[in-house]
């Protein structure tokens, strides 16, 4: 017969702030506590920033709106040697495909009507300009919006 080899249970204890954290198991309040607040710094932070980004891509939209309806009002004058009398003139005479609706705040175009003239050949007057009805300021241009 042979011998078995026995092996005797180690007689050494482990450190007492190794058995101190095997038995944690779990966080204490105060940490979690403290996980919360910053996860919600955090977030507060986030949503700050998105909806100043979403506010800016508003104002990008208002820019490009107004450029398009401005150099439709100087085509449709130009072609017509008569200035639009309202934006529907410049969707009726094909020179926008719909009036666009103001991103910012929602409400309709401010229109300015004049009497000048772009070409010598120009028969009547009518609109010249268009800018928005928004009171508030621009987070990317802090000058007012009905001003641009």
């Amino acid at each position: 017969m042979r011998p078995t080899l026995q092996i005797a249970p180690c007689s050494i204890a482990a450190p007492k702030w190794v058995r101190r954290t095997l038995r944690q198991r779990g966080f204490t309040m105060i940490e979690v506590m403290i996980v919360i607040a910053i996860i919600l710094i955090l977030v507060g932070i986030g949503v700050g920033m998105y909806q100043r980004s979403i506010q800016g891509a508003r104002e990008s939209v208002l820019k490009e709106d107004l450029q398009t309806m401005r150099q439709a009002i100087d085509n449709y004058t130009l072609d017509k040697q008569q200035a639009p009398q309202s934006i529907q003139d410049l969707v009726d005479g094909h020179y926008l495909r719909a009036v666009p609706v103001d991103p910012v705040c929602r409400l309709d175009w401010t229109l300015h009507f004049s009497d000048q003239v772009i070409s010598p050949d120009q028969s009547g007057s009518g609109i010249d300009d268009v800018h928005s009805s928004c009171d508030g300021t621009g987070v990317s241009d802090p000058s007012p919006y009905n001003t641009w």
